[in-house]
């Protein structure tokens, strides 16, 4: 099922098609390299899938979503939607094979713009590798700021719509 629609992509359900495209990105070293604690085998992103086929986008449950060309129909990448306690977090991995054609960037913007507009008061976050200089930089450019190191995670944290308690709170616990 369709969750959203850009210019360019549809970002939908998973489906059984994607795994093989999935294996395929999550094990090159490109995308690998920042990833932790991400699924890689193929028997287990068929189990994701299976798990996630029918997933809504909604403020109680985490939601995987698969991000396909318009054009092309390739799966491009994917992106994760973690609600919890008021906030999301999202995460995202793209196909090296689209690196640098505005994918994550058009299909994070919808993304972040729809769910915003259905829930105003919550905040977003999402975490990155520090040497990740290319998803530092988009969330920058998607209005994330950086608000520094987090070494609980092992990972610089960024925030949107946050508010300032929760900025004092994240002060408290990250590096500058």
């Amino acid at each position: 099922m369709i969750i959203l629609e850009t210019d360019r992509l549809y970002l939908r359900n998973v489906k059984a098609e994607d795994a093989a495209e999935m294996y395929d990105y999550r094990n090159h070293p490109l995308c690998s390299r920042y990833q932790r604690g991400q699924t890689k085998d193929m028997d287990g992103i068929r189990a994701l899938i299976e798990e996630h086929r029918s997933d809504a986008l909604s403020a109680e449950r985490a939601c995987l979503l698969a991000v396909e060309s318009k054009d092309s129909g390739e799966t491009v990448g994917e992106i994760v939607v973690m609600p919890n306690a008021e906030t999301f977090s999202l995460g995202y991995t793209f196909s090296y094979k689209h690196h640098r054609k505005g994918y994550a960037f058009e299909s994070l913007s919808a993304l972040t713009e729809l769910l915003h507009g259905r829930y105003p008061e919550w905040e977003f976050i999402c975490f990155t590798d520090k040497e990740n200089i290319a998803s530092r930089g988009l969330l920058e450019k998607l209005g994330y700021r950086d608000l520094g190191y987090l070494e609980s995670k092992d990972s610089q944290i960024y925030g949107k719509w946050i508010t300032g308690e929760t900025e004092a709170e994240i002060a408290g616990i990250v590096k500058k």
